[in-house]
């Protein structure tokens, strides 16, 4: 939780802060979430949720995250796996995933 907490003050401060950062954000959410085309995946809010997956999660993660935007089974197949891995990512990315909807819409 206590990570939880300061993820969400570090993304938010940032947000708050510097707005034309989260323009500028690019990485592999921000053009998977572009790549959508849904209304609103819009250039400013799919830089703001990577700029919150920056905080959240490791590069790893990201590209991993990425891919399930193309391919939801794989999301589905993580989040069924019995593996402490897919268990810690699954967490990990409902906490991004949280937190991106409180920070970003």
């Amino acid at each position: 939780m206590r990570q939880f907490l300061t993820i969400a003050l570090c993304a938010s401060t940032l947000a708050v802060a510097n707005p034309s950062a989260i323009l500028a954000s690019t990485g592999d959410i921000k053009r998977a979430c572009m790549a959508t085309n849904r209304p609103e995946a819009t250039r400013q809010r799919c830089g703001c949720i990577q700029d919150v997956a920056n905080n959240a999660l490791s590069r790893k993660e990201q590209r991993t995250i990425a891919k399930w935007f193309r391919d939801p089974h794989q999301a589905q197949t993580v989040k069924m796996s019995k593996t402490a891995r897919d268990d810690q990512l699954w967490d990990r990315y409902e906490a991004f995933g949280q937190l991106a909807q409180a920070v970003c819409n």
